[in-house]
C-alpha cells in the first residue's frame, strides 16, 4: 500500500512579505509585490520592474557567519526552512536524521554573485576571486546548507528543471515518502536572480513585461493586455511527512498530497505546443496518480505567467483534460501578485495551494480587466473567494518543455 503523505509545515520568503502570515494576507488582499528594481539601475533595460523581496534580514534566521557567506537564494531557502520546521514541530535527531531528506528546486543559482565575480576577475585578476565563489553559486548548496544547519542526512538533491524545479522537488519528495524510503522531507523552491544579465536575457527574448509606469498592474495573467511576465524572487518550503510519523508528534496538517505528474513536451526550447499537449498529459498523470476523477478537482493554481503563449496554451490544456468541468473550476494565478519566481515558483505556489485548501479561501488573479479571446475560464478575477476546496492542483511548466503538476487534498483523517 502507498503510504499517506501530509503537509505539516510551511515557510515563505516572498515579494509579499517575510513569513507565511504576511505573505498569505497580502495574497488574499490582492496586493502586488511588483515595483521598480532597486538592486541595480534598470534604466538601460527595457524592463525596469520586478517583484523583489523587501525587508529581509538574514540574521533573523541564521548566524552572522552564515548570513555573510550564503548567496541570497541559499539564504532565502534556509530562512523559509527555519519557518517551516518551527511550524511543523519536526525534530531531527541522531536516530531519525537518515530518514529525513532535503530536495529543493532552483533554476539559475547564484547568478548575481557570478556576475560580480566575473567582472572582478576581468578587472582585477584571479587573486580577487573569493574562495566562496563556487559554493555560493551552485544550486545544490541550498539543500546542502539546509542539511548542514538542520541535520537532515537523508536524500539531498537540487533540481534545475527551469520554472518547474520547485514543483518537481516537491513531487519527488512526495514519492520518496510514499514509497517508504524516508519518513519526512524538507522541500520546495528558491530563486534570487533579479540581476542585469537575467533582465537583459529575458528582454532579448521579449518575455518580460515593459509596463514600467504601472508596476503593480504589470503582471496580468490570462488578461487581454498582458505583455510578458514579471521576474520575482524568494523561497517556499514545505515539510512533508508520512501520516503516522506526523501524528506521533502532534503535527498540524494543512493538506494531504495525493498526486504528481511530470512530462516533457518534446517540442521547442522555450515555447509550449499550441495544443498544450505536454501540460495536458501532465495534469492527467497527476489525476490518475491521485486516483480521482477530473470533475473532483475544485481549484488550479495555474502556471499563469502573463505571457501570450503560456496563458493561452495552459487554458487549452485545462479544457482538454477537464472538458465541460473546466468551466466549473476556479483557476487563478498567484504570479499576478508575486511575479514569476522561476525555479522557486513551484515552492511558493504549492504552499499557497496547501493554504487555499486549509483556509477554504481561493486567492485571486489580480489585474484581470479585459477578457481575451479563448481565455474564458473562471480566473477568480481581482478578489479572493471563500469556497470549500477539497482537491486542488498546482501547475508548473519550464523551458525545455518540462512540466509538473501536483494534487493536494483536504485532510480528512
Amino acid at each position: 500500500m502507498k503510504r499517506r503523505v501530509v503537509v505539516t509545515g510551511v515557510g515563505l520568503v516572498s515579494p509579499l512579505g517575510i513569513g507565511v502570515q504576511e505573505s498569505w494576507a497580502g495574497l488574499c488582499a490582492g496586493k502586488s509585490g511588483v515595483a521598480r528594481i532597486t538592486r541595480f539601475d534598470p534604466e538601460p533595460y527595457d524592463t525596469h520592474i520586478a517583484a523583489e523581496v523587501k525587508g529581509y534580514h538574514p540574521e533573523d534566521f541564521m548566524g552572522r557567519k552564515e548570513a555573510k557567506r550564503l548567496e541570497l537564494f541559499i539564504s532565502y531557502a534556509v530562512a523559509a526552512t527555519r519557518m517551516a520546521m518551527d511550524d511543523s514541530g519536526l525534530a531531527v535527531t541522531a536516530e531519525n536524521a537518515g530518514r529525513i531528506g532535503v530536495i529543493t528546486g532552483c533554476g539559475l543559482g547564484g547568478l548575481r554573485f557570478m556576475e560580480d565575480t566575473i567582472y572582478d576577475l576581468k578587472q582585477n585578476g584571479p587573486r580577487r576571486v573569493s574562495p566562496f565563489f563556487i559554493p555560493m553559486m551552485i544550486g545544490n548548496m541550498a539543500p546542502g546548507m539546509i542539511s548542514i544547519l538542520f541535520g537532515a542526512k537523508g536524500p539531498n538533491l537540487s533540481l534545475a528543471t527551469a520554472c518547474a524545479a520547485g514543483a518537481h522537488a516537491v513531487g519527488d519528495s512526495f514519492k520518496l515518502i510514499q514509497q517508504g524510503r524516508v519518513d519526512a522531507m524538507i522541500t520546495g523552491g528558491t530563486e534570487a536572480v533579479i540581476a542585469p544579465s537575467c533582465i537583459a536575457g529575458f528582454n532579448a527574448m521579449k518575455a518580460l513585461s515593459t509596463r514600467n509606469d504601472e508596476p503593480e498592474r504589470a503582471s496580468r495573467p490570462f488578461e487581454r493586455d498582458r505583455d510578458g511576465f514579471v521576474p520575482g524572487e524568494g523561497a517556499g518550503i514545505l515539510i512533508l511527512e508520512e501520516l503516522e510519523h506526523a501524528r506521533r508528534h502532534g503535527a498540524r496538517i494543512y493538506a494531504e498530497m495525493v498526486g504528481y505528474g511530470l512530462t516533457g513536451d518534446g517540442y521547442h526550447m522555450t515555447s509550449p505546443p499550441p495544443d498544450g499537449n505536454g501540460a495536458a498529459r501532465c495534469m492527467q498523470m497527476a489525476i490518475d496518480d491521485a486516483g480521482i476523477r477530473p470533475e473532483q478537482l475544485d481549484y488550479i493554481n495555474a502556471h499563469g505567467t502573463s505571457t501570450e503563449l503560456n496563458d493561452l496554451y495552459e487554458t487549452r490544456a485545462i479544457k482538454t483534460v477537464f472538458k465541460e468541468h473546466a468551466y466549473q473550476l476556479a483557476v487563478s494565478s498567484t504570479k499576478s501578485m508575486t511575479g514569476h519566481l522561476l525555479g522557486g515558483a513551484g515552492g511558493i505556489e504549492t504552499v499557497f495551494t496547501a493554504l487555499t485548501i486549509y483556509h477554504g479561501l481561493i486567492p485571486p488573479t489580480i489585474n484581470y480587466e479585459n477578457p481575451a479571446e479563448e481565455l474564458d475560464l473562471d480566473y477568480v478575477p481581482n478578489t479572493a473567494r471563500k469556497a470549500p476546496v477539497v482537491h486542488a492542483m498546482s501547475n508548473s511548466f519550464g523551458f525545455g518543455g518540462t512540466n509538473a503538476a501536483l494534487i493536494l487534498k483536504k485532510f480528512a483523517g
